[in-house]
């Protein structure tokens, strides 16, 4: 039987076509290609058990405790870039000028190195005992490594023991970082609703940078109230000492959350039985076999984000007071309103995220930070405040473009029983062999080259590794955690997914008997 065109197989197509319910038609690709998994895995529609409502006051906490954690860390980043210069001569005093700063620099990506360690240590243990117990100590280490180097007497008191005991704490404070940033995305992807993960998730940065500008403000506001024999003789130790009541107060804030959802559910008697079988050298071998190519996804979007990240926050202060030669107030000052213009865009940019996709965001980024780094740079360099300043915008503007969807991307590549773990050994791989060290690399590149435009090509460089990160990652917004329930933010909003899952089951039933009804027909004819 032959079929007249415009009616038969093509006609049941357009029918079909008009016949898709508005809802599924709204639905995203990736968003609809994950649920029609799902259902076909189930068997069914979703039901109520299927679904996870967060309440609204847990997940407020949950965001704020993990924020609190990051600024913390990060208000001891922003404090230690900003006076790089000030340990250079409290703590290498014989050293040259340059040779102050190096140190001061290599002490500084010394955490770096042991950051690695650190997630290797509480990736697996947040996956085993629980993502809130693990950010708990981890918040307590960071504390403690920070007010410790408000205690270190100078170089001129103890000799040598003074940089070892402030490497001692840096390396305690990396260690602790190791299971920090991992642990604290993992929590909030976990707490977030699917629709609003890129949102909820950038109020994690939104920590980042607002410690790193209270830390750096802080420094500002010594510098200008004292003098510089002042700074180093005393005043350098009032930021860090800062830290140890802000370590408190973040201490008791996640002693008082609750489990993600996405780790109770995971747990049953089953899984625990599991978990405390399962060793880590088997989840190690398990993440780097099964899961080596979200792996390298990771390491190259990390690459992208920190390596910008540390060019702004870690070496452009001292770039313009060292390479530059501007003052330390005007540097300082230009390099603040950079950390609170990435403030107030970044969960602009998380929410966007939700809407366009994460790939778009991170796309665009990296595109332009391959087109403006070195034009970043060269108006850095201009005399005045106008320029310069445009150029720290410029910066500011691309590091919140990779900032911002972050926290919601990363934990999406990885299922839940491995989540913790991988972001551990993703993470802070990335950040020890690229960000950490960007700072040191790029000041030994200045001073080997003359140039002092190579950070605009080193920008470039990790623009266009970042670039095919993006290309292979996939689409994750609005998209169910691998592993986890679909997440939603009311009873109506569960409700709504229940009947598009029902929609979208009614027309899997569909077209599967309407390909048997085509088969048959070809059979006949």
């Amino acid at each position: 039987m032959t079929e007249t065109p415009g009616k038969g197989s093509g006609g049941s197509r357009a029918t079909a076509a008009k016949q898709v319910p508005r809802a599924v038609a709204a639905l995203p690709r990736q968003v609809r290609d994950e649920l029609v998994r799902r259902l076909r895995r189930k068997g069914g529609a979703f039901t109520e058990g299927d679904v996870q409502v967060v309440k609204e006051p847990m997940l407020k906490r949950a965001v704020t405790a993990s924020a609190l954690g990051n600024c913390m860390e990060w208000f001891d980043f922003g404090v230690y870039s900003y006076l790089a210069a000030v340990i250079g001569k409290v703590f290498y005093p014989g050293a040259s000028d340059a040779a102050q700063l190096l140190a001061s620099f290599a002490t500084f990506a010394a955490a770096f190195v042991v950051r690695p360690l650190g997630g290797l240590f509480f990736g697996p243990l947040g996956d085993k005992v629980g993502r809130q117990k693990v950010l708990a100590t981890t918040m307590i280490l960071m504390a403690c490594g920070t007010f410790m180097i408000g205690f270190i007497p100078s170089y001129a008191t103890i000799g040598l023991a003074a940089p070892v005991l402030l490497l001692f704490a840096r390396m305690l404070q990396g260690f602790s970082t190791g299971g920090e940033y991992g642990g604290a995305t993992t929590f909030i992807a976990e707490y977030s609703p699917d629709r609003r993960r890129g949102f909820l998730g950038s109020w994690l940065d939104f920590g980042t940078f607002t410690g790193y500008a209270l830390g750096s403000a802080l420094v500002t506001l010594l510098n200008f109230l004292l003098t510089e024999s002042e700074m180093i003789s005393w005043g350098w130790r009032i930021p860090f000492l800062v830290a140890g009541p802000l370590g408190i107060i973040g201490l008791y804030m996640r002693l008082k959350l609750e489990e993600s959802p996405a780790f109770q559910q995971q747990l049953d008697e089953h899984d625990q039985l599991v978990a405390q079988r399962e060793t880590s050298r088997h989840e190690f071998r398990t993440i780097l076999t099964r899961q080596w190519q979200p792996l390298l996804i990771c390491v190259g979007l990390v690459l992208l984000y920190n390596v910008t990240n540390y060019m702004v926050t870690g070496y452009l202060p001292t770039y313009q007071t060292e390479v530059l030669g501007r003052s330390s107030h005007t540097a300082d000052v230009l390099v603040l309103v950079g950390m609170v213009w990435v403030v107030l865009l970044i969960t602009f940019i998380g929410r966007l995220s939700d809407h366009v996709g994460r790939r778009p965001v991170y796309r665009a980024a990296a595109i332009g930070q391959i087109v403006l780094g070195v034009p970043a740079f060269m108006l850095l360099r201009s005399d005045g405040l106008v320029l310069p300043g445009l150029g720290v915008l410029v910066l500011a503007t691309l590091l919140a473009g990779f900032a911002a969807p972050s926290a919601s991307t990363l934990p999406a590549l990885f299922p839940t029983s491995v989540r913790y773990a991988a972001m551990g050994i993703g993470f802070n791989f990335s950040v020890a062999a690229f960000g950490g060290t960007t700072p040191l690399v790029t000041e030994s590149l200045v001073a080997s080259s003359q140039n002092n435009l190579t950070p605009g090509v080193y920008l470039i460089a990790s623009g266009l590794i970042g670039l095919v990160a993006v290309h292979f990652m996939p689409e994750s917004a609005g998209v169910p955690l691998h592993g986890s329930q679909p997440m939603v933010s009311s009873e109506e909003e569960a409700q709504e997914l229940i009947s598009t899952s029902e929609q979208l089951e009614t027309l899997g039933r569909g077209s599967g008997s309407s390909s048997s009804r085509d088969s048959g027909s070809s059979s006949q004819s």
